[in-house]
């Protein structure tokens, strides 16, 4: 197609110094530049929200660290939060906690990103604080003392995942040889002798501007970005780059890596070499991994013909070379190897005989259309772009839709033939292994005592305090148009016009645990796995063809979805309301599901996540509270079908199901097309109450989950709550709770914890605010022998919330992060979906959000105090611990 080029005014030329040539691509909302120091620059405008995404790419990663040293670039990551010259890293923190949005990082073999995502009114900020850190950053010893103490809570985190235990070893033998033979996260034993000046060197040889590439995407006016981009960037000298690592791959040796597993069932995967994301082959890479993945291909057949518990392919390219994976689960007690042999000979079969052309068309035909639901997120519009730029070496995320285009059955045939042989497989078993009991904690001992030290008040640059200097409630760009039809359903509309795609959400609100029968739990989990087995007038085979047909997707259930093209919004919304309201609950089926589900729940009952969680509930509520109510393998075994049925028509109501549409479709024409699928739909009956009842205060304990697969304690601290979801108190609540645990850079329990003393990698607190009861949790990981230590501090940082009131900065920057959060919650069609949806369900006005900003604003310090002093019971935890098994 015809490029566009944009001609600046003399003036903005000047300014720029006559040095950027603007161009756009095919599409006249990009506009690219390179400056004179090499950073290439692409604007992508998309007005869905007022928000900006940010997205610094620099081209080195786990790839380009010393021999020996495999996290030095992740080191790197998190040393960029800790200041640079001219900016503190509690500066950095309160800045990057004012916007409200996400700030972190991500660092991947070859690429380390850094990426805002916050209102657009804060683009100047962005742009300085990525100019700022490009120059340099404060690397000194002391602070990388104090930063690895954290990172290697994250090792310990990750090295609890069997997950990742099995993709480590799978890339160590896969690559052998390479960079790619080892993960960017790196090892405790290398972040011992990594020292801050090797991080600064890193930094200053890799981190220039002529290895970068800048995306921006949100509602921006391209010309001024650019003129920013240059102010910012431009003086930023150029450097050569040292030499980049080589990539030799040597053939794969077969061989077989045999893991436990704390999760409730087994997997068994068989994983290949494929093409990286700048080979030739990898639209075709894209086109098979679409077929062996889809519902109706063999792997994913497993699942519905009781051969696993579930079935499908997957894979994860990188830019050299990349891993494909047939995968399969077992249920706990299975034996894998009859999965194992029927995955064996579904690969053979598509490396001999070739793969269903049928589905290769499907394939291509969904691959194209995905790139256009890309638009439908500002985020998700810059990692695309981010992606494509820096890891594929493409020109634009749609440049490889003509490479689909061009994908043929032959090709695909060619590669399977190619990829899929038996002496090149690494085959992954990872069998459940049982947690012990939980046991009683032994609570806090010792004589160490923890001095609480909240954030200091920070004084902001002059840039950065102009920036957040007025607070108030931003303007929504929602304007949604609600219907209650005949029968009860209610339909929202909010219209789009950023793609040419619609997205429906929906949700019918039950509650098993309130309407099923005794000794039928589990009823509804087997109803929801009858779904994907098609309609009364249609299997599952025809069902999922007619989605293909037209590039849509959807899911049945309690919650139910479609995405689809506008132009197919009719016929995609029939066939969702097909398999609703018809769903065809075959006896074969129901047979399959019940096995499935009772060898699945009996997986369940004996994991450590499980275990925790059903002691914590035992330790929140009162005995026989119908929030204890759980499956076993008894009960699920004495369904029948009829039941299941039952179930169906008493809990799947009109009056109770809320459907959000969003995207380029006209409100009464939605509405007339909903009315059409769904108007039929009835209810019998009065609405049933599915809403728990109100609960006394739970008294404080503590206990210990073993999870012999972990290496590092999971803690939860939660407590019962008096405020719930409509009382006004839950503005201060919210409030408090940035200051305390949210904001994450600069929240008290992140200083604290982390920033203070490295205690945890990562710490969260959230209220769950019910209709009638509520919680109050606070979690975090850390390594068993600082668990004490850390559970201490949180509780002495609650004291002080409720002992003295909240500083003016800390209450200012709380306030001023709700509120950006405001547009940020538009900033998607999901969130967008996901924000009426909710508020629909629990009876709130649709400009709730506009609502409690008002309250934020009014809302004091005194305020904030007085609900957590009135509500929250710092001696009131109940203590769950899952990880390694208690000592002595």
């Amino acid at each position: 197609m015809k490029k566009r080029v944009i001609r600046l005014t003399a003036a903005i030329s000047l300014a720029l110094a006559a040095t950027a040539a603007i161009a756009s691509g095919e599409d006249v909302n990009v506009t690219r530049a390179t400056l004179d120091n090499g950073l290439r620059v692409v604007i992508v405008r998309d007005t869905l929200a007022p928000v900006v995404a940010t997205e610094m790419n620099y081209l080195a990663g786990s790839n380009e660290v010393p021999a020996g040293f495999p996290g030095t670039a992740h080191a790197v990551e998190h040393m960029m939060f800790r200041g640079s010259p001219g900016l503190s890293k509690d500066q950095l923190a309160a800045i990057a906690a004012n916007m409200g949005g996400a700030f972190n990082a991500d660092t991947t073999p070859g690429v380390t990103q850094y990426y805002f995502v916050a209102p657009a009114q804060d683009l100047d900020v962005a742009l300085h604080v990525q100019s700022m850190r490009m120059r340099g950053v404060d690397m000194d010893q002391a602070a990388w003392d104090k930063e690895r103490g954290a990172i290697e809570q994250e090792v310990s985190r990750d090295m609890s995942s069997p997950m990742y235990k099995f993709q480590s070893q799978l890339i160590e033998h896969m690559f052998d040889g390479t960079p790619y033979a080892y993960t960017a996260l790196g090892t405790r034993e290398s972040f011992d002798k990594t020292t801050a000046g090797m991080l600064k060197q890193f930094h200053d040889s890799w981190y220039v501007p002529n290895n970068a590439i800048l995306v921006i995407a949100g509602d921006v006016d391209p010309v001024a970005t650019l003129a920013k981009v240059k102010s910012e960037f431009g003086d930023i000298a150029r450097k050569a780059l040292p030499a980049r690592p080589a990539f030799n791959f040597k053939p794969v040796q077969a061989t077989t890596i045999k893991l436990p597993t704390d999760s409730p069932y087994g997997l068994v995967a068989i994983a290949y070499r494929s093409p990286g994301l700048r080979s030739k082959d990898h639209a075709t890479a894209l086109v098979l991994n679409a077929v062996l993945g889809s519902q109706r291909a063999a792997l994913a057949g497993m699942r519905f013909d009781g051969t696993a518990l579930f079935g499908g392919f997957a894979g994860n390219a990188m830019p050299n070379a990349g891993v494909d994976y047939a995968i399969a689960a077992f249920p706990k007690g299975g034996d894998p190897q009859p999965i194992l042999k029927h995955m064996q000979g579904i690969l053979a079969e598509a490396a001999s005989k070739g793969v269903d052309p049928v589905l290769v068309e499907a394939a291509k035909r969904k691959a194209i259309a995905s790139l256009e639901f890309s638009k439908n997120s500002v985020e998700g519009l810059a990692n695309s772009w981010s992606a494509a730029l820096s890891m594929q070496g493409a020109e634009s995320p749609d440049a490889i839709q003509q490479a689909i285009e061009e994908v043929t059955p032959e090709a695909v045939n060619a590669l399977a033939k190619a990829t899929f042989d038996p002496a090149q497989a690494v085959t992954a078993i990872l069998t459940p292994e049982s947690s012990g009991k939980p046991v009683a904690g032994k609570g806090f001992g010792g004589a160490e005592s923890f001095a609480s030290s909240p954030d200091k008040p920070v004084t902001l640059p002059a840039w950065a305090a102009q920036a957040f200097a007025k607070l108030e409630v931003p303007h929504s760009s929602l304007k949604p148009v609600s219907y209650t039809l005949a029968n009860g359903l209610r339909v929202i509309v909010q219209p789009e016009t950023i793609s040419d795609t619609v997205t429906v959400f929906g949700k019918i609100k039950t509650n098993q645990n309130l309407q099923a029968a005794k000794g039928e739990d589990g009823i509804a989990e087997v109803l929801e796995g009858l779904f994907p087995f098609g309609t009364s007038s249609m299997n599952r085979l025809q069902f999922q063809q007619a989605l293909d047909e037209i590039s849509a997707q959807a899911s049945a259930g309690t919650s139910f979805s479609l995405a689809v093209p506008a132009k197919h919004f009719a016929e995609g919304l029939k066939l969702l309301a097909d398999n609703e309201l018809h769903p065809a609950l075959p006896a074969q089926a129901f047979a399959v599901v019940q096995r499935q589900g009772a060898a699945a729940v009996a997986g369940a009952l004996q994991s450590p996540a499980f275990l925790t969680a059903l002691d914590l509930s035992k330790a929140l509520y009162p005995a026989n509270d119908p929030v204890l109510r759980h499956a076993t393998p008894e009960s699920i075994m004495a369904l029948n079908l009829d039941k299941v049925k039952q179930y169906y028509a008493q809990t799947f109501r009109p009056d109770m199901t809320t459907i959000v549409i969003v995207g380029k479709v006209d409100p009464a024409e939605a509405k007339h097309v909903v009315e059409q699928a769904f108007g039929n739909w009835k209810a019998e009956g009065n609405q049933p109450d599915v809403d728990y009842a109100a609960v006394p205060a739970n008294r404080p304990g503590q206990f210990n989950a073993p999870d012999t697969s972990a290496s590092q304690d999971s803690v939860q601290m939660a407590q019962t709550i008096d405020v719930t979801r409509n009382d006004p108190t839950r503005y201060a609540l919210n409030l408090g709770n940035e200051v305390l645990g949210g904001g994450f850079y600069a929240s008290r329990l992140y200083h604290d914890l982390r920033d203070k003393r490295g205690l945890v990698y990562n710490v969260s607190t959230s209220f769950y605010l019910d209709a009638h009861r509520s919680t109050y949790s606070v979690s975090f990981g850390a390594d068993p022998d600082k668990v004490t230590a850390a559970s201490k501090i949180v509780v002495q940082d609650l004291q002080q919330m409720q002992q003295a009131p909240v500083t003016e900065t800390e209450l200012k920057r709380a306030k001023g992060i709700l509120l950006r959060q405001i547009p940020l919650g538009e900033s998607s069609f999901g969130a967008i979906g996901g924000q009426l949806l909710s508020l629909s369900l629990e009876g709130k006005p649709l400009d709730a959000m506009t609502i409690a900003g008002e309250h934020y604003l009014k809302l004091t310090a005194k305020d904030v105090q007085q609900a957590y002093a009135r509500h929250v019971r710092p001696d009131g935890f109940v203590i769950a611990v899952k990880g390694p098994a208690p000592k002595g």
